[in-house]
């Protein structure tokens, strides 16, 4: 009886656990709730059990529906995955490329693995924007972009495919003239962090609501972009956390000073991993593949010594030309 089982009856079973009542679920399926009913107790008979319970003013998941949702979803996945590889396999080079990248990631990197695809892809347009926190995964869930470079593992969605680049250093700070940067002490501890105003990145998007990362300050000065908390910090109204490779000038010019802050890591710096995303619904094409292997590359060089290709260059690997 399995072998009866149809994808369609799959995808109303989880929508409808997912939209809590077989009207909402038949609602987001645009289809007749009769219709829906109907197919979710064909799905019963098939599996042999019951997934639902009718008995109450909403349905519920039995036991056995809450065991069997998660294997549906994974097909459903699955089946989604294999459609997009096969959409792929009949495309050509995307005429437009969209990346998102976290205010953590190293811009030279992104700059210089744009530039490589730039000059191996002329016609692909090419569009670059930031976001902290659950900005990016938000941008790939709204299909926004196409890649994203994500940070940290705070943020997680089984719907998309996350590998691994590299580390960020991320270095608590104040400026030279900052009480905090004037303490003559091997170690400042988390009391001694809370006495002072700490400006915070604010997450663009909802799904760090009622969350906050590396907050050890009741206050708060919460801005929107990483360059407003660097203006700040620099100008010494508060103390705060940024990528090392965002303040490598200032703090050789001793324009600001590490805080040696225990709380946030050895001497007050964190190793953030980085990540590079995108869905699984959705192939990755020929330009996509290209920037992957690029970004992969330049992830083991260190920021400093990354520079933009001149031409006559090679720039990506043959393997990116022919993916």
């Amino acid at each position: 009886m399995l072998d009866a089982l149809t994808l369609d009856q799959i995808r109303m079973f989880v929508t409808v656990a997912e939209a809590g009542s077989f009207r909402a679920g038949a609602a987001r399926l645009l289809r007749a709730q009769s219709a829906v009913s109907h197919a979710i107790a064909n799905l019963e008979n098939q599996l042999g059990v019951a997934v639902f319970d009718r008995s109450g003013h909403r349905p519920t998941l039995t036991a056995a529906g809450a065991a069997l949702l998660e294997d549906a979803r994974a097909v459903l996945l699955k089946v989604d995955f294999l459609r997009a590889r096969a959409r792929g396999l009949g495309e050509g080079v995307e005429t437009e490329l969209a990346l998102m990248v976290d205010t953590l990631y190293p811009l030279p990197l992104a700059a210089a693995a744009l530039g490589e695809l730039r000059a191996a892809l002329p016609s692909v347009r090419l569009r670059l924007a930031t976001a902290p926190l659950g900005g990016t995964l938000q941008a790939l869930r709204d299909e926004a972009c196409d890649l994203a470079i994500m940070a940290g593992e705070d943020f997680r969605d089984p719907r998309i495919e996350t590998e691994a680049l590299q580390a960020v250093p991320i270095v608590a700070v104040a400026a030279r003239a900052h009480p905090l940067a004037q303490r003559r002490t091997k170690t400042l501890a988390g009391a001694d962090l809370a006495d002072h105003l700490q400006i915070v990145l604010e997450d663009p998007s909802d799904l760090s609501e009622g969350r906050d990362f590396g907050v050890l300050s009741p206050q708060t000065l919460r801005v929107g972009t990483q360059d407003a908390k660097r203006a700040l910090i620099l100008a010494g109204v508060g103390w705060g956390r940024l990528p090392q490779w965002a303040v490598e000038r200032e703090l050789a010019e001793g324009h600001l000073l590490p805080l040696p802050a225990t709380a946030l890591g050895p001497q007050g710096v964190a190793q953030t991993q980085t990540y590079l995303a995108w869905r699984t619904d959705r192939a990755l094409g020929v330009a996509a593949l290209a920037l992957r292997e690029v970004l992969h590359r330049l992830a083991a060089a260190p920021v400093a010594r990354v520079r933009r290709r001149v031409p006559g260059e090679s720039p990506v690997g043959a393997g990116a030309k022919a993916a």
